[in-house]
């Protein structure tokens, strides 16, 4: 059986995981922190998660991750069967975890973990979260899943990366970058309604609660 390394706040083991349950695929979960502990980097070269388990050896970035999975357990698949159009899901996924969540990242010290940025990051962070604004505005369907009429890899990715680009823009701008696109408030609240998604926004719940409880140990 798979297994699934890391920890349920992040956002990349949680697009992972989506994927996991949508797709019905078997898998078990193990408790993860980053690490560059020689131990943890013999599983996941950069100390990263997630990473998974499978009985051909071990397998780390959320998206290698996920197009494994499609090719291990192609039923339920989540990439359209046209190549082109499974290229285009691609695309949006890159632009998701690369020019949009990416851009927003360079700010978490600060919005989030009591850090500090220079004001050149948070420049460029704000120009790059423009362009890849304007890149999804092009690329995502709306329709109802961002891909199109069925869910895919984009809306694994989509749901576990919008909300957090949203918190970090209002909290470090004080507006949301992604306010030219207000179907996302619609789309998530969508997708908030599916069991797995249910499912996995409440196992984050709890992994935040543990993580504050380490923290104060």
């Amino acid at each position: 059986m798979l297994k699934l390394c890391g920890f349920a706040v992040s956002n990349y083991y949680n697009k992972v995981k989506i994927a996991l349950l949508e797709k019905g695929v078997p898998f078990e979960e193990e408790l993860v922190y980053t690490s560059q502990k020689d131990d943890m980097l013999k599983r996941s070269p950069m100390g990263k998660v997630p990473f998974i388990d499978t009985p051909a050896g071990t397998l780390c970035e959320s998206q290698a991750i996920c197009d494994y999975l499609e090719d291990a357990y192609p039923q339920m698949p989540l990439y359209p069967s046209d190549p082109f159009e499974r290229a285009k899901v691609r695309e949006l996924c890159t632009v998701l975890d690369l020019h949009i969540e990416l851009p927003a990242r360079t700010l978490y010290a600060e919005a989030f973990f009591g850090g500090s940025v220079t004001d050149q990051t948070k420049e460029q962070a704000k120009k790059d979260l423009a362009k890849g604004v304007r890149a999804l505005q092009g690329l995502a369907k709306w329709g109802p899943f961002i891909a199109g009429g069925k869910l895919t890899y984009a809306d694994c990715s989509a749901y576990v990366n919008l909300p957090l680009v949203s918190m970090v823009t209002k909290k470090m701008y004080g507006e949301d970058l992604l306010a030219p696109l207000p179907q996302v408030r619609e789309y998530l609240a969508m997708m908030k309604v599916r069991p797995h998604v249910q499912k996995v926004d409440a196992d984050r719940k709890l992994n935040q609660q543990q993580m504050a409880e380490r923290v104060k140990k």
